[in-house]
């Protein structure tokens, strides 16, 4: 059940306090009083009011509007409603471009302050189902911290389902920064591993013999350095998960070492005799084209085999444009925390900037953007040009490029914007910013010069 809304009266005047706060009460609401700005910011400090009435006003260092400026930057969800005589409309209306939610003028009614806190009111629950239904629907397209409702992600979601009981390995593939690891944890969370251990283990990280310690531990003395024995991933991980991550960058040596420990499920420490056996449920990733890599020799095929058991390929970011939405509006809702910044939403014009970009770095791309314009922000909602600097980080085609002088203008541009428009993915908005002309105008030179984009 949701909590009560609450107000809080703030007036040095103790007749009009009294008086209003009284009305709110047989209203049927929870009422606080204060007769200063600071008795006020300590309130708001304590309890979270959804409406504060504030006489403009006050005497004791703290005007009413210094009194607004503090409670909006504790709790910026707080609606303020300004209380003023008829001289001080203006600064009332002031107070407004401030933060206020309205205004009041003295001398009042008291069924105007009714129906004016109704109206607030009314439109906060509503704010407070939307937040409600927001989550809800978060949670629907949720499983075990992957957020999509893309069709080929809930595929996954039901393999993931599927394998997750099982010993069988798992390879999952996908370009950087498209959650392989999350997909991985989900696997070991969904299944009945989840008590045992789940260890991450960066296989292009490190030197071959460092990777070889890490993976399977040493003895003492087995080489310089090695003051003591040392358990690795694989002895950490029995009983649980082991994710081993871009497994395409591992050595030759240590494929052959790994392909032993699939298939026996033991190995040795290095500098060691004792064969150590385990229990443990594999999962790679890579970003790396294997059947490639082992038509190059880069890499065993027998082992690509051993892993390739259960496969997931997981789509890049700009081929799942619907969950955008979904991500930036919950990668706002944990940094605002983990920040400790004003920002608590984001416009539909910031939405359609990042609809717009590409994301070569996929979902962790997306998360760095997102808590780069937080940080730079300072208002309570992303706006468009939060993200200025993703038009900045395009790739410019026109680096370097010395236009031949036997040219004319428009075999210049002939050349130039087809070259502009490739190496922006044909998006058309970023391709204008690197050319530095208007969207319409380039959407004329692409049909003058009769360019168009290549398998159309």
């Amino acid at each position: 059940m949701d909590e009560p809304f609450r107000i809080l009266v703030v007036d040095d005047e103790p007749s009009m306090r009294d008086s209003l706060s009284a009305w709110l009460t047989e209203d049927g609401y929870e009422v606080d009083d204060a007769g200063n700005g600071p008795e006020a910011v300590e309130l708001v400090r304590q309890k979270d009011f959804a409406v504060c009435f504030i006489d403009l006003k006050m005497p004791g260092g703290m005007s009413g509007i210094d009194t607004l400026a503090q409670i909006k930057a504790l709790r910026p969800e707080t609606e303020i409603v300004i209380m003023t005589a008829y001289a001080t409309v203006d600064t009332a209306v002031e107070a407004m471009k401030l933060g206020a939610r309205d205004y009041i003028v003295k001398p009042f009614n008291p069924e105007e302050s009714s129906l004016l806190t109704r109206r607030i009111l009314e439109l906060k629950a509503i704010q407070r189902e939307n937040v409600y239904l927001r989550k809800k629907l978060a949670r629907r397209f949720e499983f075990h911290d992957i957020i999509s409702k893309n069709d080929r992600m809930a595929e996954i979601f039901d393999l993931i389902r599927k394998v997750a009981g099982l010993k069988s390995t798992v390879l999952i593939l996908g370009e950087s920064g498209t959650g392989k690891e999350l997909v991985a944890r989900a696997i070991h969370q969904a299944g009945e591993r989840r008590e045992g251990a789940f260890v991450h283990v960066s296989c292009a990280a490190l030197a071959e013999t460092l990777l070889e310690s890490e993976l399977f531990g040493h003895e003492q003395g087995s080489f310089t350095g090695a003051l003591s024995r040392k358990t690795g991933k694989f002895e950490q991980a029995d009983g649980g998960t082991i994710f081993l991550d871009e497994i395409g960058d591992i050595p030759p040596k240590l494929q052959l070492d790994l392909l032993r420990v699939l298939q026996e499920r033991s190995f040795f420490r290095v500098g060691g005799a004792e064969e150590i056996s385990v229990d443990v449920r594999v999962i790679a990733a890579t970003n790396r084209d294997l059947p490639r890599a082992v038509e190059e020799g880069a890499f065993r095929e027998d082992l690509y085999y051993r892993l390739n058991v259960v496969s997931m390929n997981l789509p890049p970011l700009r081929d799942r444009r619907e969950d955008i939405p979904l991500l930036a509006r919950h990668f706002v809702s944990r940094l605002a925390i983990e920040l400790s910044v004003p920002t608590r939403g984001i416009t539909e014009g910031a939405l359609r900037v990042l609809l717009d970009h590409d994301w070569p770095g996929n979902v962790r791309e997306l998360e760095n953007a997102i808590e780069r314009a937080m940080a730079t922000c300072g208002k309570e909602k992303l706006c468009g040009s939060s993200f200025d600097f993703l038009q900045s980080g395009v790739r410019r085609a026109r680096g370097g490029f010395v236009p031949p002088v036997n040219l004319s203008l428009a075999e210049v541009e002939q050349r130039v914007i087809p070259a502009v428009l490739a190496e922006t993915g044909w998006n058309v908005k970023s391709a204008a910013v690197v050319l530095g002309i208007d969207r319409s105008t380039l959407y004329e030179k692409i049909k003058k010069y009769g360019i168009e984009r290549p398998g159309r």
